[in-house]
Formats: structure tokens, sequence, C-alpha cells
């Protein structure tokens, strides 16, 4: 088994780099790695199924270096290194460098879902509609994002969602058609975006997709939906603000096309398709996610 380093020298405040896990590594007696990196692919022609990629990076490093890893059997290992970390909040590792390098020494993995989509695949959420704007907004001010780090999401969407503005669009999918004129839709595979936000009922080993969309509506409505899904952790059945759908695909069809992000990166527009593949991403953990359907099912995969 051979330990690949793949470090984003960009990623967040630009602390956590090779170096600062290289030394933290060594202390849990892993010294022998090799350094590569996105900018050059021909290490990836090197990687056999049992090797690790350990990805430094955010959200958007880790989801690169998932694509190799479901493609050539390695292992993901993350090293949380950027602003939101949200794949990383689903694996029971506590943020710390000292857990998380144990946690790589001990080598517990589970196989994961990845959600695929044209052109490529997605950890955490896609968005269409106001969800998109955040990671727009800070995709296009870096300063804002170096600044505020996790608070450049929010601060975003709270200058937004007084706009009020939708789009009209139909989802499609296995439990049929919803339409109409929506503020956001999501489709999860994974439980958090946006350095933390959770999505009801989703989960990395669930093998669905979780659909939630939130209709236009006023400010109170809005948010009196907010605040019933927290407590109640799901959308409200007596509530029609928020809509929420299990589906192993679906298919987001806009009058005119809207943009589309996945784990925080601009992705392209809308029509657009995505299809749950489960188990197809084997990556170290720590304990057993919460956010999985069954915990049985999670002691047959891990390993």
């Amino acid at each position: 088994m051979t330990d690949w380093l793949l470090a984003n020298p960009k990623a967040g405040d630009g602390e956590r780099n090779a170096d600062f896990w290289q030394a933290h590594l060594a202390e849990v007696g892993l010294t022998d790695l090799r350094l590569c990196d996105l900018d050059g692919q021909g290490w990836v022609d090197l990687l056999a199924p049992g090797d690790r990629v350990l990805a430094a990076g955010g959200d958007g490093s880790v989801n690169a270096a998932a694509r190799i890893c479901r493609d050539t059997g390695a292992t993901l290992a993350v090293l949380p290194s950027g602003t939101a970390n949200d794949f990383f909040r689903n694996l029971g590792i506590e943020n710390r460098p000292e857990a998380i390098c144990q946690a790589v020494a001990a080598n517990r993995s589970l196989a994961v879902d990845v959600a695929e989509y044209d052109g490529g695949i997605f950890l955490n959420v896609a968005h269409v509609g106001l969800g998109t704007m955040p990671a727009r907004d800070a995709n296009s001010d870096d300063e804002t994002k170096q600044r505020f780090g996790q608070l450049s999401y929010g601060l975003s969407l709270v200058r937004r969602v007084f706009s009020r503005r939708g789009f009209r669009a139909t989802v499609y999918t296995d439990q049929g058609t919803l339409s109409g004129r929506w503020l956001t839709i999501a489709i999860a595979n994974g439980t958090y975006f946006g350095g933390g936000s959770e999505v009801p009922n989703a989960g990395i080993t669930t093998g669905e997709l979780a659909v939630v969309g939130v209709r236009t509506a006023s400010i109170p409505s809005l948010a009196m939906a907010f605040v019933l899904t927290r407590l109640l952790g799901r959308p409200p059945r007596d509530n029609d603000t928020v809509v929420e759908v299990q589906s192993p695909w679906c298919r987001i069809s806009a009058r005119r096309p809207k943009t589309v992000t996945v784990d925080g990166d601009v992705a392209g527009s809308t029509p657009f398709n995505a299809t749950c593949q489960p188990g197809k991403l084997r990556v170290v953990v720590g304990e057993v996610s919460s956010s999985s359907r069954s915990p049985d099912a999670n002691a047959q995969n891990a390993r």
C-alpha cells in the first residue's frame, strides 16, 4: 500500500499545507509518503487498488481526489484544509490534526455513495437557485472568502434571500414530478453543505439522493419553514413551502437555464441529471457515520 499526499496550497487560509500534514502524520508513524498534485496527473497511472490518496484541501480538492479514487480503486483519506470541509463532517472524525492522523493510521474504511452527473461527481450537495449564490459570490470574491471563512456562505444567503426571486422548474424523481416556482433546489448525497448546514434525511450510505426544494413564499413563511425543519429534523409535512423527496435519481429542468453548483463549485446549468451510485468510494472514517440509514449496513461495509 502506498500513501499519496495530495495537498492544495490555496485551500483555506493556507496553514494546513503539505508540510503541516507531513509533520502531523509523522507523529503517528506515517513517514513514507509520495507527494502529488492535481496539476500533473502522471502519478494517477501509478495508483493501485489499496493505495490511499490523502487529500489535504477543501471540498473541491476532495471531490477531485474522490473521482481519482473511484476510478482507480484507491481509498480516500480526507485531511480537511479548506473553508467548509463539508464532506469530512460525514466521517465521524474530530477535526483536530491529531485525531485525523490517528484515524488515517488506524485505516478503518467504509464504502460510501457518490452522486454522478454529466461530467463529474459530487459528494455533498448540488444546488440550483438561491443555494448557488454563496459559492458563486465566494468564488468571485476570494478576499471575502479568506476574511470571513464559513461566514461568507451565510452572508451571501442573507443578502439574497430577502429578494425572494424564484425560477420556474420541474423536478423529476422516481416518486413523481414536482413543478412550480422555486427559491432553491438541493440534491444531496451527503448530509452537510455551506460549512455545516444539514440536509434532512441525507447521508453518504443511504443509497439515495435527498431532494429538497424551497418554494417562493413570504419571509414569515420561509422563516417558519426553516425553524420547523431545524426543530423536527425534516421539513414539516403540513407546510408546502419545503418539499422533500428521497430518490436514487433526479432531473431538474428549468424554463430558462439556471446555474448549477456542486460541492461549492459552478458545474454548468440546467437541465441537470444526477444519479446516486451506492458504495462506489472507499474512504477512511472514524466512528461509523450517524447519517447512514442502517448501522447494520454500515457494519457490513466497514473494514
